[in-house]
């Protein structure tokens, strides 16, 4: 499928958006890194946003939950709207405590910290009583069993994909509406990948929206069945996930692999 035709081909979503991004413009000390993007997350589905390095992914994510202040950037044009109500330029901690977390790239795990205090610092963002935390840490530790098996460790002994797991795990206890992940498969192996994706799959399926940013063709359709392609700022095709990963022009220009 041309990148054209793919961009036509989504139908508008017959669930209410709980994520709407409109013309956003996203600018870095006089530098545009995002020019007009429009994307939805319906709710309790989830969509992946694809793209070469620095088409402008992570900005997006940052504008989303909050954190473009804190890298230099800053909103300079277009809206998002969370649940019905705009909230672009908002402080990161108000949108936690509304439902949005964020897992950064590179994990990012508190490494003096022991598993099971990583886990409880992410439920600290989102105060619960503390029988949904247990319901929470119980839930998270099913996804990951192997997290379970270390709970007294310092994270920074894990493995890099245990400490994935981790970053994950950890944000689900703040027990988020809307999961933004930043390339989670980066530096992992394909059965670290795989594990990461059926842990999504099942977090999606329990009605957790999920904004995926991926590089990663094989976690990208495992995980969002709806995408978005972004280059140099400004998106150039959306459409199912598998059709964009499968036309010859998307691969070859926006992600960088090769065609026969």
């Amino acid at each position: 499928m041309p990148v054209a035709d793919a961009a036509k081909s989504v139908p508008a979503p017959s669930l209410p958006l709980l994520l709407e991004v409109s013309g956003l413009s996203v600018s870095y000390g006089g530098v545009q890194a995002l020019h007009a993007v429009s994307l939805g997350v319906p709710q309790g589905s989830a969509v992946c946003l694809l793209g070469p390095n620095g088409a402008g992914k992570t900005s997006l994510l940052r504008a989303v939950s909050g954190l473009l202040g804190f890298h230099g950037g800053r909103i300079v044009g277009g809206s998002i709207r969370y649940d019905g109500r705009i909230v672009g330029g908002r402080d990161a901690s108000q949108l936690v405590r509304r439902g949005v977390a964020q897992v950064l790239e590179g994990r990012h795990v508190f490494s003096e910290l022991s598993v099971d205090e990583n886990l409880r610092s992410g439920a600290l963002s989102r105060p619960r009583n503390r029988a949904r935390a247990a319901e929470l840490r119980d839930e998270v530790l099913g996804l990951f069993p192997l997290l379970g098996e270390r709970l007294r460790l310092h994270a920074g002994l894990l493995s890099g994909g245990m400490q994935q797991m981790l970053a994950i795990g950890r944000a689900l206890m703040s027990d988020p509406r809307l999961l933004l992940l930043d390339e989670p498969s980066l530096g992992l192996a394909p059965l670290v990948i795989r594990s990461i994706g059926e842990a999504l799959r099942r977090v999606n399926e329990r009605g957790v929206s999920i904004l995926l940013v991926e590089q990663s063709s094989a976690l990208a359709k495992a995980v969002a069945p709806d995408g978005y392609l972004i280059d140099s700022g400004s998106i150039r095709a959306e459409g199912p996930t598998g059709q964009l990963l499968a036309d010859d022009a998307v691969r070859a220009t926006y992600l960088g692999v090769a065609t026969r």
